[in-house]
C-alpha cells in the first residue's frame, strides 16, 4: 500500500504508447470563441478541438476493414471501393467471416470514397476505442448495429465526425486582422476569396478536371489525388487541406429530417458548390465517388496539463 498513488498515476505519467496501426495527423484549431460567418451564420465554436489535417485515406480506411469487416454485417465495404475507376482503391478477396482487403497499387494516400455517414461514424468509434478490436457500436455514437436512424455524439467522445461549425471554422475561418475581407472568413478553404483555377485543389473549375486539366471525363480514369497533393497553395489557416477539394465531407450536422451534413468540393464539383456559401447533405446511406470524410477529436494535451499531473504525483509522492 505504500506505493499505491504513485501506482495509480504511473501509467499517466510512465506508460508508454503502443503503437496504433492508424494514426491521424490532426491540427490544433484554437481561438475558442469566435463569432460566426455574418454571411452564413456558421463557424462559432466555443472550444478548442482537434481535426484531422487530411481526409481519412484509402489505406487507413483498408486497415480499419481488415479488422471489422471479416465478415462485414454493417457493409462497410462497398463493391465500388474496388469497381468505379474514378476513385477506385480497395478491393475485398475471400468469403464472409474470412474477407480481406488489399489497397491498389498507388491508391493508399487518397481519400476513402463509398462511404455512408455510419460506416464514417463506426470508423470513429473504432478510434475512440483504440483500434484493434474495439467496437464499432459504441464510443463517439451508440449505434447498436443500427444502419438508419439519427444518431448523435456521444459527450465523452475523444473522436467524432466534425460538426458543421467545427469543420466550416477549420476551413475558413482566419483570426487574423483584415483576413477575410474583415469578416475573417475566406469563402474557400484556401485563404481566398477567389479560386482563380484548380491548380491548388482537386476540383472541376472552368470545365476541366484538376488530374487531367481536361474538359473530357474518362470513364477509366481516377479523378483523386494524393493528399495534399497542392502543397499550402491548398490549407486552410489552421493547416488543413482539401477542404475545398478531392472528395465532400460528412459532417454530424441533421439536416431537413434525417439526412446529414455534408461540406467542401469535390473532384466533379463545379465552382459554386465549393464555397462557404453551400450548405451539401444527403441521404446518411449514401455512398457514392464524391464523399468521404475527415475527423474531429479533443484538443490536444498542453504543457501545463502534464505539469499538473507530475506536480500531484510528486505530492502524493511526499505524503506517503
Amino acid at each position: 500500500m505504500k506505493f499505491h498513488h504513485l501506482q495509480i498515476l504511473a501509467p499517466l505519467l510512465l506508460a508508454p504508447v503502443s503503437p496504433a496501426a492508424v494514426n491521424i495527423d490532426y491540427v490544433n484549431i484554437g481561438n475558442a470563441g469566435n463569432p460566426n460567418d455574418p454571411s452564413t451564420g456558421y463557424g462559432f465554436v466555443p472550444y478548442n478541438y482537434q481535426i484531422s489535417r487530411n481526409e481519412t485515406t484509402i489505406s487507413q480506411y483498408a486497415e480499419f476493414l481488415n479488422v471489422k469487416a471479416r465478415t462485414d454485417p454493417y457493409g462497410l465495404y462497398n463493391t465500388g471501393m474496388a469497381t468505379d475507376a474514378h476513385s477506385a482503391g480497395i478491393t475485398r478477396s475471400g468469403s464472409s467471416g474470412n474477407y480481406t482487403y488489399s489497397v491498389l497499387s498507388g491508391a493508399g494516400n487518397r481519400p476513402i470514397t463509398y462511404v455512408s455517414w455510419f460506416d464514417a461514424a463506426r470508423f470513429t468509434n473504432w478510434l475512440h476505442n483504440g483500434q484493434g478490436n474495439g467496437s464499432t457500436e459504441t464510443g463517439a455514437y451508440t449505434l447498436g448495429g443500427a444502419t438508419s436512424g439519427i444518431f448523435t455524439k456521444n459527450v465523452n467522445a475523444t473522436v467524432w465526425l466534425p460538426s458543421e461549425n467545427e469543420w466550416y471554422k477549420a476551413a475558413y475561418y482566419d483570426p487574423t486582422p483584415g483576413a477575410g475581407g474583415g469578416d475573417n472568413y475566406w469563402r474557400y478553404a484556401t485563404q481566398s476569396d477567389a479560386l482563380i483555377n484548380n491548380t491548388v485543389s482537386a476540383n472541376y473549375i472552368d470545365g476541366d478536371y484538376a488530374v487531367t486539366q481536361s474538359p473530357t471525363g474518362s470513364s477509366s480514369q481516377n479523378y483523386l489525388t494524393n493528399l495534399g497533393a497542392y502543397g499550402t497553395a491548398s490549407d486552410s489557416f489552421y493547416g488543413t487541406n482539401d477542404q475545398t477539394g478531392n472528395v465532400l465531407e460528412w459532417n454530424d450536422a441533421v439536416i431537413s429530417g434525417t439526412q446529414r451534413g455534408r461540406r467542401g468540393g469535390a473532384w466533379s464539383t463545379v465552382l459554386n458548390q465549393q464555397s462557404a456559401l453551400t450548405r451539401d447533405f444527403g441521404v446518411p446511406t449514401t455512398e457514392v465517388s464524391v464523399v468521404g470524410f475527415r475527423v474531429a477529436s479533443v484538443p490536444e494535451p498542453t504543457s501545463v496539463v502534464l505539469t499538473i499531473l507530475f506536480s500531484t504525483g510528486l505530492i502524493l509522492l511526499r505524503k506517503r
